[in-house]
């Protein structure tokens, strides 16, 4: 791809694609958004980066901690896999106990501490590299409360439990909201901490992220993509009683601060000027509610044509998010288990995305998509025209 602007983008041929990549969902005002390009442009005049605190990176925590109801204090990462590599560290080091437990097929980053239980349905690393001796420490479990129990009855050093907030992969596979309640309770009853990881649900399912929704109060709150204005970055955010492992004017068993966090560009003074902006834009949740309609009625249009086209499926999402699933179904995807939805035939998943690349749509992933507050009512038409020769073609093809 060679440029992009609102909800578009354009490759080196000068072909234009309706993106519902969104730079991986990071852009929920469209892309190149002109109020916050100017917060760029003026910001670089001033400083990118001097390795010193900033008044906008003030400005920035503060538009966090008023908006993220958990959120008493933040430190800024670099990245989303970063922000979620700080919260095992700090939950480690305030409980005094080594292992995490995470829910089957959700994603948290690439690092090693999570990469057990990142592909559904499987234990087996997903990649080369990781020591055993670090995937021993993660504990999986399926997102259910007697799970969560039973991990801990046999588990009692967890340090933390960690939750996608959506469910799996911003929600391909639906997770229901009292997990998180579930997982705040249970890991309160045992002494250990809730990890929500909202990289991608933050600012985007509501001004105050999923939680907000929820109503549930994590410890600690991961966050990037949206939060860092589109730009690269990520935040630790939660309650001052944890985030104290992270203050180096408070000493921990003889440390200060208890957890060493370091990072050249953290809280770079040019993240937090599109950060600042993006985060002011989307406060009234009026971005967000039109991101949702714009979803709802792609989910909507989506569903007729596979009845049209006598597929079996289904679309589904929260949110700004739309995601597909082919095969069976009782219009839901209570009883499919998630290594099902999430391992399609390889055959549709090329051939859709091709289908929808040659004419101009292009999804976050085959079979997943996030909208904008750019993307408007004349793209939800044409995405469905796509879709409909997509689906056609498909079934001369025998694929679908």
């Amino acid at each position: 791809m060679d440029r992009a602007e609102g909800a578009y983008k354009w490759d080196v041929e000068g072909k234009r694609f309706i993106d519902y990549k969104m730079g991986a969902a990071s852009q929920m005002m469209g892309h190149c958004h002109p109020a916050i390009l100017q917060a760029i442009a003026e910001q670089a005049g001033r400083v990118i980066f001097a390795g010193d605190c900033n008044p906008i990176e003030i400005d920035w925590a503060k538009r966090i901690t008023d908006m993220v109801p958990s959120a008493e204090r933040v430190r800024f990462t670099a990245s989303g896999t970063e922000a979620t590599m700080l919260a095992i560290r700090v939950a480690r080091a305030h409980t005094g106990r080594a292992k995490i437990l995470r829910i089957d097929g959700h994603y948290h980053g690439w690092h090693d501490h999570l990469m057990k239980g990142a592909k559904a349905g499987s234990e087996a690393l997903p990649s080369l590299g990781v020591p055993p001796e670090i995937a021993d420490l993660t504990l999986v479990c399926a997102p259910d409360r007697a799970a969560m129990e039973a991990a801990f009855a046999e588990h009692p050093d967890i340090a933390a439990v960690i939750v996608e907030a959506s469910g799996a992969n911003y929600g391909a596979v639906p997770m229901a909201q009292d997990i998180l309640l579930a997982a705040r309770e249970v890991s309160r009853s045992h002494g250990s901490l809730m990890i929500l990881d909202e990289i991608i649900t933050g600012f985007r399912w509501a001004p105050g992220g999923r939680q907000a929704l929820a109503q549930v109060n994590p410890d600690m709150t991961t966050l990037a993509k949206i939060a860092t204005g589109g730009m690269p970055g990520g935040a630790l955010a939660g309650n001052a009683q944890v985030m104290d492992m992270l203050d180096p004017s408070v000493t921990k068993n003889g440390m200060a601060p208890g957890v060493l966090h370091q990072g050249t560009f953290n809280g770079a003074p040019i993240v937090a000027a599109a950060a600042v902006v993006m985060l002011d834009l989307l406060a009234d949740g009026q971005a967000q509610a039109h991101a949702d309609r714009i979803a709802h009625n792609i989910r909507d249009g989506l569903n007729d044509l596979m009845g049209k086209h006598s597929i079996p499926g289904l679309a589904y999402g929260e949110s700004s998010t739309f995601h597909l699933y082919f095969g069976e179904n009782d219009g839901t995807l209570n009883d499919i288990p998630a290594a099902t939805i999430r391992m399609p035939n390889p055959a549709l998943v090329s051939g859709l995305m091709n289908a929808l690349n040659a004419r101009g749509v292009d999804l976050m992933s085959a079979m997943s998509a996030v909208t904008s507050a750019a993307h408007t009512d004349r793209d939800v038409d044409e995405t469905l025209t796509a879709f409909d020769g997509a689906f056609h073609d498909l079934k001369e093809a025998r694929i679908l």
